[in-house]
């Protein structure tokens, strides 16, 4: 589905109308000097229609050049833009006609809005589901516990056991719905600026206090502000300390095609069946201790959003994520 606009070579749109001008001026001129520089009547008559047939054709050499050049890929375009308003994915793909190369720039611009806006549908339409899911249980335990706090004689324990099950699920609801306005923040590429790790090691160990954090390449500069990098260093430092973790390793580098950010713990690691669903909103291995599991969808949200990514590393012990950060950090949005 998902394709760029052709890669070939194409004149710039000022050529193409420096040359439509300069044959629409050119014609009508060839046609008069013909005429004139015919000595007899006949001649000269002939001369006319000579500059007449020159005329004409430099008309609809003219107008060919610009309907190949222009109006073409100009409708197309058009037409990609009204299937794509009418939810029709295949309309992506790239454009195989473009004319020229400003409206080739044109041209992706609006094919990579359009997924753009295709992707963040399709996150907001899964992120609603995950949040319904979630939603219900709570919801259904304050309802249950509501009708049976009806009944007139019902003992004094069950129904001061009923009022603590509405409290608790009331504060469910809480967690996850503070949860979800985090996501929906990550979302903003608001983190523009750069950070150095060695910067927010401090905040990090006094926010982790019972793990060990060991780091290198502290005055590598990534493409994130330190905002940003707090979020993120913050959520995945408390996500292996959740998880039983003691020591964390951070190591920054510089890499020509933009920074990497590596971490490691010693804790127990992810089993196998849960690796495909870490970054997903609300996933949580930790429900008997009434985990929001939106931490590291934040991290995933928050890095894409800002032109970065990352990865679950399938190997080695404990839990290992790498940060791929792009050369200038573009934002991106959600």
């Amino acid at each position: 589905m998902r394709g760029d606009v052709a890669r070939k070579w194409r004149p710039p749109l000022g050529l193409v109308v420096g040359a439509a001008l300069a044959l629409a001026v050119a014609a009508p001129i060839a046609a008069v000097l013909l005429a004139a520089l015919a000595r007899h009547g006949a001649e000269r008559e002939a001369g006319i229609w000579v500059g007449v047939a020159v005329a004409a054709a430099g008309a609809g050499l003219l107008a060919l050049v610009l309907r190949r050049a222009i109006l073409r890929p100009v409708s197309e375009l058009a037409a990609r833009a009204t299937a794509i308003q009418a939810g029709d994915a295949g309309a992506l793909a790239g454009q195989r006609h473009y004319g020229t190369r400003e409206i080739g720039r044109l041209g992706q611009c609006v094919l990579d809005m359009a997924r753009t806006l295709h992707g963040r549908e399709a996150a907001i339409r899964s992120y609603t589901d995950h949040v319904t899911h979630e939603l219900k249980a709570p919801i259904a335990a304050i309802r249950g516990a509501a009708e049976l706090l009806q009944d007139p004689d019902l003992p004094e324990p069950d129904r001061d056991r009923l009022t603590g099950a509405i409290d608790d699920a009331a504060g469910r609801l809480d967690q996850l719905l503070e949860a979800a306005r985090a996501l929906a923040a990550a979302r903003e590429p608001r983190h523009v600026g750069s950070c150095r790790l060695g910067d927010l090691l401090a905040g990090l160990r006094a926010e982790a206090p019972g793990l060990k954090i060991t780091a290198r390449g502290e005055a590598v500069r990534l493409p994130l502000g330190c905002a940003g990098l707090a979020v993120v260093l913050g959520h995945l430092a408390r996500n292996a300390a959740q998880h039983g973790a003691r020591h964390l390793w951070i190591d920054a580098a510089s890499a020509p095609s933009g920074a990497v950010l590596g971490l490691r713990d010693d804790g127990p690691g992810i089993s196998s069946g849960n690796r495909a669903r870490v970054f997903e909103p609300f996933f949580s291995t930790r429900r008997s201790e009434a985990g929001a599991g939106m931490g590291l969808a934040i991290v995933h949200t928050l890095l894409a959003a800002h032109g970065a990514d990352i990865a679950l590393d399938p190997g080695g012990p404990g839990t290992g994520f790498t940060i791929r950060f792009s050369g200038d950090g573009t934002a991106q949005g959600l």
